[in-house]
């Protein structure tokens, strides 16, 4: 009788890849894309913060190369094709990746190694907020519970962080602290999206200065939505933290539009969400996601004709844009915001 002795483990090795292009486009994005799925087809695009995940484990045998190597050839392929710098972070679970991806300046390059004593080494010290999924109320609540490592979040009793947190949320963000992240890459196409960002010029602490720069963006994303004459299904909210770290909350919009009010509403909604009144805030990026041909939109009867009003001049507001440049109707358009916002 003959046995078969099964092939040893081999650890996943996966990418999460940072584009620093000096100037950005979709065109740009969807070629920066293409240079990496080059190396390797199993890429997951993320165009909200331009960066995609990749996964290079397959990849690593076909090239013979490790995984530092691996990396070079694609530092050097973007640099040498398109002028764009990334920065990457690298390891054995997507969460280890992001975590070492967020940590990683423009032009480097941060691997973490499958052992769990390498795993551990890089996970225990950082701070909670730099685990995937935990946002700015979720380490709050943690904090008044003396909870501020990824470390004190593996090491608190299972039931206990259950109690704090919930069952479902606990025992992901737990997993995660322990290195624990089946999750794969799922190869995909870009979904087609439009975004806008604003960059504080410091860390910004106010609200008020938060809430006023949304909805700036709501009302530049509009506006170029129905330049495009597009409109779109669900917002993206991203926001990009003083220690580079970021939150990222996407929500199905009612009916697809292009609307300034209509988008400025659900982004204020979750901006509010996230709780960020003593956030070091440094860049605010709302993404329209899954669009559509504005064609496509759904046109509700009313008994009066007060929205059809507001379109009107929206319409007018986006005529003197055109004319007379995007700070043309200031006024006009934050009269806008306050007649439909609740």
């Amino acid at each position: 009788m003959t046995t078969t002795t099964p092939a040893p483990h081999r650890p996943r090795a996966i990418a999460r890849i940072h584009f620093h292009p000096g100037r950005r486009s979709e065109a740009l994005y969807e070629h920066l894309l293409d240079v990496v799925e080059g190396i390797s087809p199993r890429i997951e695009p993320l165009p909200a913060d331009w960066s995609a995940y990749v996964d290079l484990t397959g990849a690593l045998r076909y090239w013979h190369r490790d995984l530092a190597g691996l990396i070079d050839v694609i530092r050097l392929r973007l640099a040498a094709l398109h002028g764009v710098t990334i920065s990457v972070g690298a390891g054995p679970t997507r969460s280890t990746a992001a975590i070492a991806a967020a940590a990683t300046p423009p032009g480097s390059v941060t691997i973490v190694g499958a052992t769990p004593y390498e795993l551990a080494a890089f996970l225990r010290p950082r701070p909670a907020a730099q685990l995937p999924g935990a946002g700015p109320k979720t380490v709050r609540t943690l904090t008044q519970y003396g909870i501020t490592t990824i470390g004190d979040i593996a090491d608190t009793p299972p039931a206990t962080l259950q109690r704090i947190l919930g069952a479902p949320t606990a025992h992901r963000l737990q997993d995660l602290a322990r290195g624990i992240d089946d999750r794969p890459v799922t190869p995909t196409a870009p979904p087609r999206s439009m975004s806008t960002a604003t960059r504080f010029t410091h860390d910004e602490l106010d609200p008020e200065h938060h809430q006023r720069a949304l909805l700036d963006l709501a009302e530049t994303l509009g506006a170029r939505l129905r330049d495009a004459h597009e409109i779109t299904q669900a917002l993206t909210l991203t926001v990009t933290y003083a220690d580079r770290t970021h939150t990222t909350r996407t929500r199905t919009l009612p009916e697809p539009t292009a609307h300034t009010p209509a988008l400025a509403h659900p982004a204020r909604q979750l901006l509010t969400a996230l709780g960020l009144q003593r956030a070091r805030v440094r860049t605010i990026a709302l993404r329209a996601e899954r669009l559509l041909p504005a064609e496509h939109a759904a046109h509700q009867l009313t008994l009066d004709d007060r929205a059809d009003k507001l379109h009107r001049l929206e319409s007018a507001l986006d005529r003197a844009r055109a004319r007379y440049g995007p700070g043309a109707a200031g006024t006009a358009s934050a009269a806008l915001h306050r007649a439909r916002t609740p």
